[in-house]
Order: structure tokens, then C-alpha cells, then sequence
């Protein structure tokens, strides 16, 4: 029997010389116990050695995936090809299967061989002739680590620290040009204020400032290579009728001193910001077309790497950056957030305010599946990202329009869905089945009628039994007594009854009295007229 044994330095096919010890399986380690004994079991045929670790990373690359390498090939065809009739003792049943497929080799698998590959390892440098342990030590660890390179797919292109690294860069150099712009203007305010109003961008500003030096020197520089015409025609302008203080050479060196500095800053901004972009393109492509490359970035440095942002589900990646909010929001019982660093991708932000939550919802779903797709995947192409770019911005269209399609069905027609509206039915409380005393109609009866007509007839003459004033009225005032006091007499409805003419009757000489009474207070005030003008006479 021959055993094909693996190692990181090259192959190695022993001859088992006592076939007999391979029965005993539980007492096998005895017989290794000393190089001496281990050498009467088993014996070196023939070692294949690597010629660098290329080609033992290929080896064991290929055994670990149950293939047969050209070296292994070759050392079978000029081993065991002389020896047919053995079996070959193998540690893996897969690639023994590939073996007798295409050499037509017998091989062996069980757990006695795998006994004896273990004992065979514990007293392989006695056994392998030939090769000192420092080297076998040395080809075992340069292996080791080869092979974890290629499990894990390392690349050094793909190291996510740097684009770590550089979006935090990028956010403190924003930070830091912030301040310094701000003390620029506030400073140099002080000599030219008149110039921060007409120039808006920050850059041009600085620029100007360092070629300005002092106001008197705007009528002769030529800013034609920084700022359009109008703008320097204003300036100009400004710095004739300027309101600012006198400042001192000294002043003005520190001020273009500062501008040298800004100007610097965003020239290097500028730099770093197209090395993250060229970076997160070779790391994350996908990513980078769904979200952009500084969300993407931020994304990264937030979980601390790729292979992290990877393990996130898309829930995560949704309100990732919004944590805080999260916390406060489940202590308080209130609505969770629907974004986080998301929020500041171009798909959600031009959205409309109520569709951002469905945008940032679906946004997110696409990039968990990128992201794992580039931290995982061998290509380093973009087109996954293309096509889920795509189909969000298709759906975006769908919800800005409000066509929503049917998910079943052929997927073409338009659903047909009434609009809803909410019909709230608010009904009061009827409080007539609380009381058992039967209620009174409203038709009253006769003989009420007649009461309330003889009441008010009782409490007419009333009314008209006032006393006559002192003071002298004159006519028009009395014919306004007479009209306001026929308005207060109450009309009185008709009731569809048998004896309705004698209630009709009732009224009219009610009406005639009145009449009658008008008249008398009216001679009786004729007269007494009559008799204060005789007086006076």
C-alpha cells in the first residue's frame, strides 16, 4: 500500500512495509512513538518538493477544492503508474474519487489511513529525509498566510483603512477651512468690509485679498484672471467709497499670510477628495454608483470597515448614523427615524419630503446587497450597482406620479384602487329611552289654547293702563308710541280647529279697543294743548 501524505514543503508517497499494524487503529500511535519504530511501519518512496510558495499555494488551492495540481499529477504518473496493482492511501475521499477517474488509480479512504496520517505528521521530519525543521517551519507559516490571503480574497487594493482615514481627513479639513475663512473675512472686514458682500465665493475671496493687500491698490491690479467683470468693476467700485479702517503693512502681510494658508488647504482638499473618490471605486464600485462616494465612505468609517458594513442588514443600514435618535426615540415611545447617514445620498434627497422614508427604505435594501457583493465578490465591476440605480430611480418615478402598479397579475395594468377617505360616523346620544314618563306631543290640546289666549288678554290692558308723562310730547313722537306699541301686540296663529271663526273674531275686537283707546289719548292731548296755548296767550 502506498500513502500519498501532503505537506507545505511537496508531496510525499511512503510504502507501508507492515500492513498488519493498520488493523489495530486504537494502539497505531505506539508504533510512532520513536522515529525508529515509526520507520519499520512506513517508508519514504519519493518527495516532491515546491519550487517557491506560488506554486504551493497553487497545490494546496487545489486540493482544498478537490482537484488534482499539475505537480501532484506528475508525481503520481511517475510513481504509482509503476506500481498499479497497489492502493493508494489518501486523506481526502473527494480527491480520491478524481484520482481513479482520470489515472485509474485505486484509492483508500478510512479511518485507519486517517490514523496513520496523523502518526506519519508527528514523526514527519524523521521520516522526510533531506529537509531541516527550520525550513519546514518557515514554508508552513509563508503558506499559511498565503492561503488565508486567498480564502479571505485579500487584496492590498482593497484595504478599506485608507478610505477610513481619508473621509475623516475630509471632514476636518472642512472644519478647519470653515474657521479659517471666517477669521479671514472678520479680519480683513475691518480694513475693506464693502468686499466680502460683493465677492461670495471663498476661494476667489482669499485670492483676491492676497493680490489686493491694501484697498488703495484695487484701481491697479488686474483681477480679470480671478473674478468676472462685473464683479471687479464693483469691486473697484467698493474700494473708492470703502468705510474701513487704515491698517499697517504688518497687518496686511498677516492677513495674505492666512489666505496662503486657505488657498493651500483647498487645493489639498481638492486632491484628497479625488484619491476617496478613485478609492472607493476600487473597493466599493456598487456602493459608490447607489449612494455616492462620500455617504458610501461615511458608511464604511461608521461600521469601521467594509467586511463590518457588510454583516449589517439593510434595517441598519437605513439609520445607521442615527443612533442617537433611535435610543431616544424607544425610550420616549415615539416614531423611530427613517434615515441616518443615508439621508444625504442624491436619490433620497431629491425626493419629495413624504416619499424620502420609502426612498431611504429601498435605498438601503440595494446597498446591503452591494456592499456584500463588494466585500465579498471577485468582480469589480459596477453593473449590479447600474441596474439597482436604475430600478430605484424607475420606482422614485412611479411614486412621484402616483402610479403605483399591481404587484400580481401581469404587472403591466395600473391598479385600480379608489382613493380612500375616512368617514368618521358620530352619533349622539339620544337621552328620550332614559325616562319612563310618557312626554307630551306637540300638539296641544284645545282648552290649553284657550288658557294661554285668556292670559294674554289679562295682561294687555296692563300694559296699556300707564300713566301719561309730565313732559309735553310733541306729534311725531306720539305717532311713534302709537306704531310701537301696534308692533308689541302679539299675532296670533291660527289652529286648525272646528270653532276657528270665533278665533278669528277674537282679534278684531281686540284690534278695534285699541283703536278706540289711540284716539281718546289723542283728543285728550289735543285739548290740553289747546288750553297751554290760551294760557301763554
Amino acid at each position: 500500500m502506498l500513502v500519498l501524505f501532503e505537506t507545505a514543503a511537496g508531496y510525499a508517497i511512503f510504502k507501508v512495509l507492515d500492513e498488519s499494524k493498520l488493523q489495530q487503529v486504537d494502539n497505531l500511535y505506539k508504533e510512532f512513538e520513536t522515529p525508529e519504530k515509526a520507520n519499520k511501519i512506513v517508508k519514504l518512496k519519493h518527495f516532491e518538493k515546491f519550487q517557491d510558495t506560488t506554486e504551493a499555494l497553487a497545490a494546496a488551492t487545489a486540493l482544498v477544492e478537490g482537484k488534482i495540481g499539475k505537480s501532484l499529477k506528475k508525481v503520481l504518473k511517475k510513481v504509482v503508474a509503476k506500481e498499479a496493482h497497489e492502493q493508494l492511501a489518501i486523506s481526502d475521499a473527494k480527491l480520491g474519487g478524481v484520482i481513479k477517474d482520470k489515472l485509474d488509480v485505486s484509492c483508500v479512504h478510512s479511518p485507519a489511513v486517517a490514523e496513520l496520517m496523523r502518526c506519519i505528521r508527528s514523526q514527519m521530519e524523521s521520516l522526510i529525509t533531506g529537509l531541516p525543521p527550520r525550513e519546514i517551519s518557515a514554508m508552513s507559516l509563508g503558506l499559511a498566510h498565503s492561503l488565508s490571503r486567498y480564502k479571505l480574497k485579500f487584496s492590498p487594493d482593497k484595504v478599506d483603512t485608507m478610505i477610513v482615514q481619508a473621509i475623516s481627513l475630509l471632514d476636518d479639513l472642512d472644519k478647519e477651512l470653515n474657521n479659517y475663512i471666517m477669521r479671514c473675512r472678520e479680519w480683513y472686514g475691518w480694513h475693506f468690509p464693502e468686499l466680502g458682500k460683493v465677492i461670495t465665493d471663498n476661494l476667489a475671496y482669499c485670492k483676491s485679498v492676497r493680490k489686493i493687500g491694501d484697498r488703495t491698490n484695487v484701481a491697479g491690479s488686474d483681477l480679470s484672471d480671478i473674478l468676472p467683470e462685473e464683479i471687479e468693476a464693483e469691486v473697484k467700485l467698493a474700494a473708492e467709497i470703502s468705510m474701513g479702517t487704515e491698517v499697517s503693512e504688518q497687518d496686511i502681510g498677516n492677513i495674505r499670510h492666512l489666505c496662503d494658508q486657505v488657498i493651500e488647504i483647498t487645493d489639498y482638499r481638492t486632491q484628497l477628495y479625488d484619491y476617496l473618490k478613485n478609492r472607493m471605486m476600487a473597493i466599493a464600485p456598487n456602493l459608490t454608483v447607489l449612494v455616492g462616494e462620500l455617504v458610501g465612505a461615511r458608511l464604511i468609517s461608521h461600521a469601521g470597515s467594509l467586511l463590518n458594513l457588510a454583516k449589517h442588514p439593510a434595517s441598519t443600514v437605513q439609520i445607521l448614523g442615527a443612533e442617537k435618535a433611535l435610543f431616544r426615540a424607544l425610550k420616549t415611545r415615539k416614531d423611530t427615524p427613517k434615515y441616518g447617514l443615508i439621508y444625504h445620498a442624491s436619490l433620497v434627497g431629491q425626493t419629495t419630503a413624504k416619499n424620502k422614508g420609502k426612498i431611504s427604505r429601498m435605498l438601503a435594501a440595494k446597498a446591503a446587497l452591494a456592499i456584500r457583493y463588494d466585500a465579498l465578490g471577485e468582480d469589480t465591476n459596477a453593473e449590479m450597482g447600474a441596474e439597482n440605480r436604475a430600478k430605484l430611480e424607475a420606482r422614485l418615478r412611479q411614486l412621484e406620479e402616483k402610479g403605483i402598479r399591481r404587484i400580481s397579475g401581469t404587472g403591466k395594468a395600473m391598479a385600480k384602487t379608489d382613493k380612500y377617505q375616512h368617514k368618521s360616523e358620530v352619533r349622539i346620544y339620544d337621552p328620550s329611552g332614559d325616562s319612563t314618563i310618557p312626554s307630551t306631543s306637540k300638539k296641544r290640546k284645545f282648552e290649553e289654547v284657550e288658557d294661554d289666549e285668556a292670559a294674554d288678554e289679562t295682561a294687555t290692558p296692563a300694559v296699556k293702563s300707564k300713566k301719561p308723562k309730565k313732559e309735553p310730547k310733541t306729534e311725531e313722537e306720539e305717532e311713534e308710541a302709537v306704531t310701537a306699541e301696534a308692533e308689541e301686540t302679539p299675532k296670533k296663529k291660527k289652529k286648525k280647529k272646528k270653532d276657528k271663526k270665533a278665533e278669528a273674531e277674537e282679534p278684531r275686537e281686540e284690534e278695534e279697543e285699541q283703536v278706540a283707546a289711540v284716539e281718546t289719548t289723542k283728543k285728550k292731548k289735543k285739548k290740553k294743548k289747546v288750553k297751554e296755548e290760551e294760557e301763554d296767550d
